[in-house]
């Protein structure tokens, strides 16, 4: 049975690149923006704390994926998902001193952002949105104080979100 090299050459290709994919997400190091499980937001005192954290994270084997920068808010996305961010003042006031965030994926962030806090207000904590924090970004965030220190953001999917700058 004749089989052409060039049906060879892109089957292994393709079995390669499989491979090389699947050992980069088992290790933590996905490259495709597939799945997202959304985020988990830490937050830095300055940039410096900020650069010190995400070098200790690499030394553990968990790198920076990419820096996403705006309203005044620096981000380093590192490559789990996990974001170490320094915010300015006005951000944290925005968000009633919340400086951490559970970020989840929403198809409509808003909508998604007033249902959890309809959800948390039914059980008896507080619970407000608060919308434009980022206006250049399709994320609500939910303040409750279901949580200390902690907000709750919903977003597009990553590949719903705009180009890092």
């Amino acid at each position: 049975m004749f089989i052409p090299k060039w049906v060879l050459i892109a089957v292994g290709s393709i079995i390669l690149l499989f491979v090389v994919w699947a050992g980069l997400a088992v290790n933590g190091k996905n490259p495709l923006p597939f799945p997202d499980p959304g985020s988990r937001i830490f937050a830095a005192k300055s940039d410096e704390g900020k650069e010190a954290i995400v070098a200790l994270l690499r030394m553990h084997g968990l790198n920076e994926r990419f820096q996403m920068d705006s309203s005044g808010i620096k981000r380093s996305i590192m490559m789990d998902g996990t974001i170490i961010n320094v915010s300015p003042a006005y951000t944290v006031e925005q968000l009633d001193g919340a400086t951490s965030a559970i970020g989840l994926v929403a198809e409509d962030p808003e909508a998604a952002a007033e249902k959890a806090a309809i959800f948390l207000k039914e059980r008896g904590f507080r619970a407000r949105v608060v919308k434009e924090v980022e206006p250049n970004l399709p994320i609500a965030f939910v303040v409750t104080d279901a949580m200390a220190g902690t907000a709750i953001n919903f977003r597009k999917h990553v590949t719903q979100m705009p180009q890092p700058q």
